[in-house]
């Protein structure tokens, strides 16, 4: 009896929501691809999405900065998600921070579906104010991984997506030449400008 009980909860998908989240630079992306290769590897049906608006490196792929990939689904909003979703083992999506609220409902329906969802953003903006949908991602994850950049200016870890550009859009895509990553207190230095 205890056997057959058994049997019946391995054969039962349990879905997950992972969140993998810290500043730029901190090795996000790459750790998602990781766990996106890992999944494929073992032979799971794995589905991967970026926002459509993030073309740094490529349209159909999620590239890490160390030029690392996965091919992916541009979309604009976190409903074609779901729409996108069938027989899949495992997804994953990138930029998080850039989808509507809608995603934290999305992931939750998805996990509650047997799905592994594996989410990875930025956890703050570039004025240390949680970002987008990534508090309630977190919240609401089974499993958290904060990552972190070195900050560039004193070797600290990093605490934030720190902008070198003049501008107050909260959406900016950049890189080096648009952000740096530092610590708390090169952070609370630079604001006191």
């Amino acid at each position: 009896m205890i056997y057959s009980e058994q049997n019946s909860l391995s054969a039962h998908k349990r879905g997950s929501i992972e969140v993998i989240c810290g500043s730029m630079f901190s090795g996000k992306t790459e750790e998602l691809i990781r766990r996106l290769k890992r999944a494929q590897f073992a032979k799971q049906s794995v589905e991967i999405f970026k926002p459509k608006i993030d073309t740094r490196y490529s349209d159909d792929e999620v590239v890490s900065h160390d030029r690392n990939s996965i091919r992916s689904t541009p979309v604009e909003s976190s409903g074609s998600i779901l729409l996108m979703s069938n027989d899949v083992d495992v997804i994953g999506i990138d930029e998080a921070q850039f989808f509507d609220e809608g995603l934290v409902e999305v992931c939750n329906r998805l996990a509650d579906q047997g799905i592994r969802v594996i989410v990875a953003g930025l956890d703050m903006d570039y004025k240390g104010i949680p970002f987008g949908p990534m508090p309630a991602l977190c919240a609401i994850a089974e499993d958290v991984y904060k990552v972190h950049a070195i900050c560039v200016r004193c070797g600290s870890l990093a605490y934030v997506s720190h902008r070198l550009v003049a501008s107050d859009k909260r959406v900016l895509l950049g890189e080096t030449q648009e952000y740096e990553p530092i610590c708390r207190t090169c952070f609370a230095k630079v604001n006191q400008k």
